[in-house]
């Protein structure tokens, strides 16, 4: 008898045709409209395997449900929307999508970069609503990239990726991580800072570490007073990482140049959210994956994490 797996989300035919190979599937119909907790409670009850998102809660209550689950496997790399500790206790096996997306999200960081630098957006919009009248010599100046010195916190696969894109900008890197990276280091010629360090020196700041307890509100009102007036901040890691109201302040009161986000502490962001209120800000619906070909092999990593967990083998991303 085949394993039974539930897909909170419509995916892909060809994913889903790969999965039923070996398991019995249902999914929830809708592309764009997560599955209700409700219909999440009463399909986990009998499960051998989830397929989810971020966007679903598999907190403790949930998984008390479980009777059967032996396997969760997460369409993401961060994993915050599971509780780890409690899979652990029932012996479910939690799996992600790493390695695969560290290009394309590292395009993406890159892409806001540029985009809050050379205020890309803000001039896309003064042009389409009439207001482009004439050339003159400071209008919607920008800071340059090139030759600039970019902050990294959080030195992991997307971190080492965006370092590669800086060089072909001449840009002097710097890095704050849990730990030194002495061999990222020799073969980037990056330099080990202290935070405070990193805040201080740099013009750009990118956030990519992961979001744990120890990280939330990592980057709040003391942190923002110590970067220049002039620095970018860039966050496509978590939207919990940055205090909100502290960058709305930031940037409202000119402490700080600007800011792109890929990523907010509650997403949807509502559309009546200070930061959306702000020209010197780039938002973006949390697309640092998202291309054809990235999405597609997430998925394909995430149905062979969870046919593996099934068939009692070792998946190849396992965070527990």
């Amino acid at each position: 008898m085949k394993p039974t797996i539930y897909i909170t989300r419509k995916i892909d035919d060809q994913i889903v045709e790969k999965i039923r190979e070996t398991c019995e599937v249902e999914m929830w119909p809708e592309e764009d409209t997560p599955v209700p907790r409700s219909v999440l409670e009463e399909k986990i009850q009998k499960i051998d395997g989830l397929f989810c998102l971020l966007t679903e809660t598999i907190d403790k209550t949930l998984l008390e449900k479980a009777e059967n689950l032996k396997v969760v496997s997460n369409l993401a790399v961060g994993y915050n929307n599971i509780d780890i500790q409690s899979a652990k206790e029932k012996g479910i096996t939690v799996t992600n999508t790493p390695g695969v997306l560290t290009e394309t999200t590292a395009d993406l960081t890159f892409a806001l970069m540029m985009a809050t630098a050379r205020r890309i957006v803000e001039s896309s919009s003064y042009l389409r609503d009439g207001e482009w009248k004439t050339w003159s010599p400071m209008q919607l100046t920008g800071q340059d990239i090139y030759g600039a010195t970019l902050g990294i916190i959080g030195m992991g696969r997307i971190g080492e990726a965006v370092v590669k894109r800086a060089f072909g900008f001449g840009m002097n890197v710097v890095y704050h991580n849990r730990s030194r990276k002495q061999e990222a280091e020799k073969k980037y010629g990056i330099t080990y800072v202290s935070m405070d360090q990193l805040l201080k020196k740099s013009d750009f700041i990118c956030v990519l570490t992961p979001y744990t307890k120890e990280t939330h509100d990592l980057i709040d009102e003391k942190e923002l007073s110590l970067m220049k007036s002039t620095a970018i901040l860039i966050n496509t890691a978590r939207g919990g990482i940055v205090n909100e109201e502290a960058l709305y302040n930031a940037l409202k009161d000119n402490k700080i140049w600007a800011a792109g986000l890929d990523v907010f502490e509650q997403e949807p962001i509502p559309l009546d959210h200070p930061l959306l209120t702000l020209p010197n800000v780039v938002t973006l619906p949390h697309i640092g994956s998202a291309s054809i070909k990235t999405r597609l092999k997430m998925a394909n990593v995430a149905a062979d994490n969870l046919i593996k967990s099934l068939k009692n083998e070792k998946p190849e991303y396992v965070v527990v």
